[in-house]
Parts: structure tokens; C-alpha cells; sequence
């Protein structure tokens, strides 16, 4: 009787823990999406899910002389969710600039503006009293009824706001060239789990918006220059003759095409002389639209076929003053990172129709646009625009949210710049790189927020502890399951997920769930070493047992994380032996594992190496005879 019960007790408790080994914590809110049916278990869109959509239609004015951007835009939002609302959040990024906005970080005069000035507000025809109204990077406007679900409002708004004199990811490049972002106020998202969107814009987070179609004119003067998101759809009225059929001859080809040299630009050779021109442009089901424009800039164009099987090509193109050396290659390294990234990792068609390099100042993504510094390292100038263009599929066509999940995008974006630099560098210096400039920062500093869990909300983290907690962390969780399943799998488990969740807005557990139920595993003991827990990297050889020809490597897991390694042997007779393990190593005993292998030929020495998976103390992974 007392054996039955010790064993009836052992039962329990086997069974206890292993059901909260494979619990993922969850917050409330996310709970009750689930409960909802917006979301599934399974990792896919629920069957409840929904999304709101607004149609944009915009004319933006940029006046060099003043640098101011006065716009006025019409906004048909519809309510897809079952909820009546009877408000709307507003959300202007560009209010950073303003003195009493929150930042994260030191702002100089040149960075602070007056910010945005709404001159006009109405919604369905009905004028609303905003004089003097405050706004900060989100406000929230009462309607004069209420939007019921399957039902729209339409939003006229007229503003204008100062571009910031300091450029970084929007604002003046130089006297004559703007880039132009987060230029319109805009209507916050309303999701399942959070309801509207309402956290403050800070310069250290990235976005979050809904999937949108959008009209945008842009009014610039003549001999400027305008690049945008989305298709240009008027070219022969902006620009002259040759110039049009130069750009659109670019379409089709293979070849790099100088569309305007600065000089031409200057000369008042490319556009229309008109005394202002209107460009404008056309994108639909995307997550926002930017632009940039100049007088003296020059502009290279060239194109690439990224679906084999639609016979479709993508337009390259790029801006930049004549000073910059390294972007006259910006055409070139764009058609090399669209093929690639279509055709290899992740190995999904380039899905928009153009990609601009603009040469800016900030380093940052936009749909078909990034806005990249110039530096005089060749190498190093293609690997940002590598990632920057990675961010095409991750945040652009899978809809994260940056803002809170910042892993979600710059985790990917990482992991894609790591893989495209192997085939461009080699994986030896894609190594080396990879560890110099990711993991070193990580790995080395022992600070209290370096080992905060990847699933902390990015607002809440900051400094080296976001950059890591966004970059890093997640590449290298990501690059563990690409080990661990092999390349094919792998690869199949990720399209699955972006098949389920384009053009929606995944969460991290959409993710995990979805690996799960492709993979047909329960995958939970990886996703608490790397997403929910306080781990690091550090393996350490406990000892070396020897019997006979044997030997078994016990080795404890000090940092906790389920990391890839090898195992190198090197044999009295000179010559050397690899064995290689995957993370399933740590899926029964995240703690510790053991490895054998036979020495008959005698051992003098053994490393446990985790390549770009880097060890916070390298020192005890070393065995000698």
C-alpha cells in the first residue's frame, strides 16, 4: 500500500512538472485574445481575428526655403473589430521633436521643433474644435457618434509641422535634401489585445501600424527630385522626356542606369519646370509611406527579377551626393540583397515592387525606402544596408509590433544580415563580424540588465540591455533552431509562419505556437531557455570521465541557455575529431549533458567551442591530458 502511494505521489509530481516545464507565462491581456478565439493555440490567425484598415489619400507640400511640411490628407477608416468605438487615438511620430516630449536620450536645439499644428479637423463632414489643442505623439478625438463594427468614418485633417534641422531618421540631410517620415498624423492601432495603440513615441523604440492603402502626392519645386514608397505613377509629367524613359527603360533591366547625375539635376535638365511639381505615388495593403526629395543628389536605377516563377522584378534605386563613394555600389548591393533574400533566407519572393537607398544619416527601415548613412568602409556600408532591407520581411510584410516586441523585427533582421553576409563574405568573416559587432557587446558585459528575458517589453528595457535584448539574443535563438531542425525543416517551419501571419500582426506567442504545431513538437523548453528566462552563455567542462578506450565529457550548463556546440578532440597521434550537438541537447536536462566518444588512439586534449555562440567564460571549456 505505501509502495502505491510513493508511487502514485512520484506520478503526480512527474507529471506537475513536466506540465509547467512546458507552460509558456503569458500575460492577462494576451490570455484573453486567446480566450477570444482572435488567436489559436495552434499559431494561427483565430478564427475571431480581425484587423482595422484605413485608406489614406494625402497631397504633402515640402518648401525648401521655410522647411516646413504642410499636408492635407482624407483617411477612410474602417472597424473590423466587434467593438463600438466612440474615440479614436491619433498618433503623430513626429511630435518627438517637440521639448516637453519624452525621449530616451540628450536632445540638441537642432533636434527640437515647435512640432505639429493641426489647422483642420473633421470627421464625416463634422468639423471638430481643435484650436490650441497640445498634441503630443498620440492624442485621443472623440467622435461625434460612434463607429460600429463593419462600419467606416472618414477623417479630413489639414496640418503642418517644421522638419528638425538635426537629420536623423526623418528630418533636413542638408539645406537642400529632406528625408521625409512619419509625416502625417495618422490613427493609431486598435487590436485584439491591446485595444488602441497608445504608448508615447520615444526615440529609441520603432513602430507599430496597421496594413493601409495609400494615395501620396508630394508637391516639391522644380529641379527636386522626389523618391518615395510605392509606384511612381505619373513620371512623364515630373519629369522630362529623356529622364522618364530613362527610368522607366530601368524597370526591365540588368543593367545600373545613372537615371540624373547632380549636375543634370542642377542644370534644371531632369524635371518639369514648372514652377512646382506634383509626383505622385500609389502602395497598397503596407504598414506606412515615406519620402524623400533633393536638387542635387544623383539617381541610379536598375532592376532584378525576385519571383522566378511570375517573371517578376523589383526596381532598385538610389540617392545620394556626389561626395558619397560608397552608394554609387547602392543599386548593385540592393539587387544582390533582393535576390538573395527572395531566393535563399527567408527565401520569400522580394513582395513590393521597389527598393530606394537613400544615403541620410539614420541607419533605418521603411517600406521599399531605407535611409543609410555614407562611411568610407565599403564592407561595412553594404552589411547595414543588407539589414536594413532584411526589415522588408520582418517588420513590413509579417505587420510585429516594434514597439513593444522589438525581437520580433531587429532578431530577424540580424539573423538575415548573418546569412546573406556568409554567401557575400565567406563564413569565416561572417563569423568573425558576427561576433565582433553582435554577440562581444552581449556576452562580455556582466551588468545588471544585460540578462533581462528577450520577452520583456522594449519600452521597458533600455540602453545595451534593448539593443541586445532586440538584436542578439533573438539572431542567436533563431540560429539555434536553424541547427537544431536543419535547413529544410527549418526553412519550412518559417514559411509557415509568415504563410499564417503576412499581412496581419503575429505576436511572439503566434510565433512559438506556430513552430510547435509545423514542427509537431512541443518546443516550449527552447522557447523558456531564450524568450522567458534570465540565461546566458556559459558552458563548463565538469569532467572528464575515462574507461578504457571511453570517454564522457560531463558538462554543466553555468549560463542556462540551450546553445549549439562542438565537441573537438585532439588525438596523441596529431589528428583531430569533431562532434558537433545541436540545442536538443538540453531538452531533458537544461543543466547538464554528457558526451562520449571513443580515444583509442589516446587523447591529449578537448575544447567545447560554440562558435559565434560565445561563452561569458571561456576558460573552463578546455580539458588536457
Amino acid at each position: 500500500m505505501q509502495k502505491n502511494i510513493f508511487r502514485l505521489l512520484a506520478l503526480v509530481l512527474l507529471t506537475t512538472t513536466s506540465v509547467q516545464a512546458q507552460d509558456l507565462y503569458m500575460p492577462r491581456n494576451i490570455k484573453q485574445a486567446y480566450e477570444n478565439g482572435t488567436r489559436s493555440m495552434d499559431g494561427k490567425p483565430g478564427k475571431k481575428y480581425w484587423q482595422n484598415k484605413g485608406k489614406y489619400n494625402m497631397t504633402i507640400t515640402v518648401t525648401p526655403k521655410t522647411k516646413l511640411v504642410e499636408g492635407t490628407e482624407t483617411i477612410v477608416y474602417t472597424n473590423n473589430s466587434p467593438d463600438t468605438l466612440k474615440q479614436v487615438t491619433i498618433r503623430f511620430v513626429n511630435n518627438i521633436h517637440k521639448p516637453e516630449a519624452p525621449r530616451a536620450g540628450y536632445a540638441s536645439k537642432d533636434f527640437l521643433t515647435r512640432g505639429l499644428i493641426i489647422s483642420s479637423f473633421a470627421i464625416d463632414g463634422k468639423k471638430l474644435k481643435i484650436d490650441g489643442k497640445d498634441w503630443g505623439t498620440t492624442g485621443d478625438v472623440s467622435l461625434p457618434g460612434v463607429l460600429l463594427p463593419g462600419k467606416s468614418a472618414t477623417f479630413a485633417i489639414d496640418w503642418n509641422y517644421p522638419l528638425s534641422k538635426e537629420s536623423g531618421r526623418e528630418g533636413q540631410i542638408d539645406s537642400n535634401t529632406f528625408f521625409v517620415a512619419y509625416a502625417f498624423p495618422r490613427i493609431s492601432v486598435y487590436d485584439d489585445y491591446n485595444g488602441w495603440d497608445k504608448i508615447p513615441h520615444m526615440d529609441r523604440v520603432e513602430f507599430y501600424n496597421d496594413f493601409n492603402d495609400y494615395q501620396l502626392a508630394v508637391k516639391a519645386p522644380k529641379n527636386y527630385v522626389v523618391w518615395a514608397t510605392g509606384d511612381l505613377k505619373n513620371p512623364d509629367e515630373v519629369l522630362q522626356t529623356k529622364y522618364a524613359e530613362r527610368l522607366k527603360k530601368s524597370y526591365l533591366s540588368n543593367e545600373v542606369t545613372a537615371i540624373a547625375t547632380a549636375d543634370e539635376i542642377l542644370k534644371g535638365n531632369v524635371t518639369r519646370q514648372n514652377t512646382w511639381n506634383t509626383w505622385k505615388f500609389s502602395a497598397d495593403h503596407i504598414t506606412d509611406v515615406t519620402f524623400s526629395l533633393s536638387n542635387h543628389y544623383n539617381w541610379d536605377a536598375g532592376s532584378v527579377l525576385v519571383d522566378g516563377k511570375l517573371k517578376r522584378r523589383a526596381s532598385v534605386q538610389s540617392a545620394y551626393s556626389t561626395a558619397a563613394k560608397d552608394f554609387s555600389h547602392a543599386v548593385e548591393w540592393g539587387k544582390q540583397a533582393l535576390s538573395w533574400f527572395s531566393n535563399n533566407w527567408p527565401g520569400v519572393a522580394y513582395p513590393f515592387s521597389k527598393m530606394t537607398a537613400v544615403q541620410g544619416y539614420a541607419d533605418m527601415e521603411y517600406p521599399m525606402m531605407v535611409n543609410d548613412s555614407s562611411t568610407p568602409d565599403l564592407e561595412f556600408t553594404q552589411f547595414v544596408l543588407n539589414h536594413e532591407i532584411a526589415h522588408t520581411y520582418f517588420p513590413f510584410y509579417m505587420g510585429t509590433n516594434e514597439t513593444r516586441y522589438a525581437h520580433m523585427d531587429e532578431g530577424w533582421a540580424t539573423t538575415l544580415e548573418y546569412l546573406i553576409g556568409q554567401d557575400q563574405l565567406g563564413k569565416e568573416k561572417a563569423d568573425e563580424n558576427y561576433k565582433n559587432f553582435r554577440v562581444k557587446r552581449w556576452i562580455y558585459d556582466v551588468s545588471t540588465e544585460e540578462d533581462q528575458p528577450v520577452i520583456s517589453l522594449s519600452t521597458q528595457v533600455s540602453g545595451s540591455g534593448y539593443g541586445n535584448n532586440a538584436y542578439v539574443k533573438p539572431s542567436l535563438a533563431y540560429l539555434g533552431l536553424k541547427d537544431m531542425f536543419g535547413d529544410n525543416d527549418f526553412k519550412k517551419y518559417l514559411h509557415a509562419y509568415m504563410e499564417r501571419w503576412n499581412g496581419k500582426h503575429p505576436i511572439p506567442w503566434d510565433f512559438f505556437y506556430t513552430m510547435n504545431d509545423v514542427s509537431n513538437q512541443d518546443l516550449n523548453w527552447y522557447w523558456n531557455s531564450w524568450f522567458f528566462s534570465n540565461n546566458y552563455i556559459d558552458l563548463k567542462i565538469e569532467k572528464v570521465a575515462i574507461k578504457g578506450s571511453g570517454y564522457t565529457v560531463l558538462l554543466k550548463n553555468v549560463g542556462g541557455f540551450a546553445v549549439p556546440f562542438d565537441v573537438k578532440i585532439i588525438y596523441a597521434d596529431g589528428t583531430k575529431k569533431v562532434i558537433h550537438q545541436t540545442p536538443a541537447i538540453w531538452k531533458t536536462n537544461p543543466k547538464s549533458a554528457s558526451v562520449q566518444f571513443s580515444g583509442a588512439k589516446g587523447v591529449t586534449a578537448i575544447l567545447i567551442d560554440g562558435g559565434i555562440f560565445m561563452d561569458a567564460a571561456p576558460g573552463d571549456n578546455n580539458w588536457k591530458k
